[in-house]
């Protein structure tokens, strides 16, 4: 690893995140940048980093948007999310995005080091809490089925995995927004998810779309 870059907006977090990489690839150049639009400019002028820290809650938009930028820009970079939150919301949007770890800002910094340095023995930087998050997620993938839901659900599902909303599916669909609404209420239950972002993961694992 020769270039480090780091987008992080709080001052002491940067200068850990730096003791982080500094400590887990000795002589490796730090690139830092604060916000979104600040990230973008460094990236597409500067070199191409070989790992980037990204944290999601920036002043100007999500990270995710900088995770899918340098992953156009320079495909090999190693993407590893930097952040307090570990819901489905923020975890799964970035992995998707094409994060390839996601370390929580809470764990002591020898564990950071720890998980950044067994990148070069193959192994993920996850944080045991986001694994255990995943594991339990794709668990439930393994096991549902289309089989379970009603033709008008796995509709429904469908168009959630493509992003619409009730209003739109419910105008593709020709019902009312409140039977849509009850469609993805049963959906929720019989998939056992909680959210939009974990009912459109197993949509896609499903091969809806």
């Amino acid at each position: 690893m020769q270039h480090g870059f780091i987008l992080e907006d709080l001052p002491e977090s940067q200068v850990w995140l730096r003791q982080a990489l500094s400590s887990s690839f000795p002589g490796i150049a730090i690139v830092v940048a604060e916000t979104l639009q600040e990230a973008g400019s460094l990236l597409r002028n500067g070199p191409a980093p070989d790992i980037a820290l990204i944290d999601l809650g920036l002043p100007d938009g999500s990270g995710v948007e900088i995770i899918e930028l340098t992953q156009r820009l320079s495909p090999p970079t190693l993407c590893i999310v930097t952040s307090i939150y570990d819901d489905d919301g923020h975890v799964f949007p970035a992995l998707r995005a094409g994060a390839q770890g996601y370390l929580l800002k809470d764990q002591p910094i020898d564990s950071i080091v720890q998980a950044l340095q067994g990148i070069a023995a193959g192994e993920p930087p996850l944080s045991p809490a986001i694994a255990r998050r995943m594991l339990t997620f794709f668990n439930r993938a393994s096991v549902a089925s289309t089989s379970a839901l009603t033709v008008r659900e796995t509709e429904v599902l469908r168009f959630i995995a493509k992003g619409m909303t009730q209003a739109e599916t419910a105008r593709l669909l020709g019902i009312s927004q409140h039977t849509v609404s009850g469609y993805v209420k049963d959906l929720y239950r019989k998939l056992n998810v909680s959210s939009r972002a974990e009912a459109a993961l197993l949509a896609r694992d499903m091969g809806l779309v």
